[in-house]
């Protein structure tokens, strides 16, 4: 019965009414996320092509740039600016929605969008799942850390492997820079067992499982290595 107030009392902190700052706040983050997406990485993708680049090495490294500058830099102001998560899951609801159409539609923006997938997709409603999770528990780091890791970490993996093999690829060296990338900031928030969260989603990105990618099992598994060792499920 404990359990079910509070989480009652969770859901009704978490959920109330948003103030006007962060109505405010939303409507800018949004414009900056659609910034790097539609104008931003279009021009890249335009330097990367005038370059040399390859049209899918050029996609590549966009969709790892909205990684980090969308999706991670969003992550790392979210703490700061708010108390209700409501027009955080406003503004995922559109961002998810707006990723998903061009591939129903037919209509992809072809600078960091590919017919293979919608992974993109994945990244956006995962980060919007792990996030409202650390709202609802009162621990918005256990989500914040994950979703950096979906970010700049798996950001980097990319970045470095399109580097040395020029194409969408899996590559211990990349899950070698992802690590160097997370375990600095994992460490800062919660020690070795940030540690031992950044390993395991340095690990986990390695593999994929048909359609349950990286973008869903990296921020999952290092959300729940995080619960098990500093939250209510604690072990260490």
């Amino acid at each position: 019965m404990e359990n079910y107030i509070s989480l009652k009392l969770a859901v009704k902190l978490v959920f109330h009414a948003p103030t006007l700052e962060e109505l405010l706040i939303s409507f800018l983050l949004a414009g900056w996320v659609l910034f790097v997406s539609l104008f931003l990485t279009k021009k890249t993708y335009e330097m990367f092509v005038s370059r040399g680049c390859a049209h899918n090495i050029a996609v590549y490294y966009n969709r790892k740039i909205i990684h980090m500058l969308a999706g991670g830099l969003v992550a790392i102001l979210v703490p700061f600016l708010y108390k209700s998560f409501i027009p955080i899951g406003i503004m995922v609801i559109f961002l998810a929605i707006g990723n998903y159409l061009p591939h129903r539609l037919n209509k992809l923006f072809y600078w960091y969008q590919v017919k293979e997938n919608a992974y993109e997709v994945h990244f956006i409603i995962m980060w919007g799942l792990v996030m409202m999770v650390g709202f609802l528990i009162n621990n918005i780091w256990v989500a914040i850390i994950p979703i950096l890791f979906m970010s700049f970490g798996d950001g980097i993996t990319g970045i470095v492997r399109n580097l040395l093999y020029g194409k969408r690829t899996k590559s211990w060296w990349g899950n070698l820079a992802m690590f160097a990338v997370c375990a600095p900031m994992a460490f800062a928030v919660f020690s070795y067992a940030g540690l031992i969260s950044a390993a395991l989603a340095s690990i986990v990105e390695k593999f994929e499982f048909g359609l349950i990618d990286d973008n869903i099992t990296i921020p999952l598994v290092s959300f729940i290595s995080l619960l098990l060792f500093t939250g209510p499920l604690k072990i260490m």
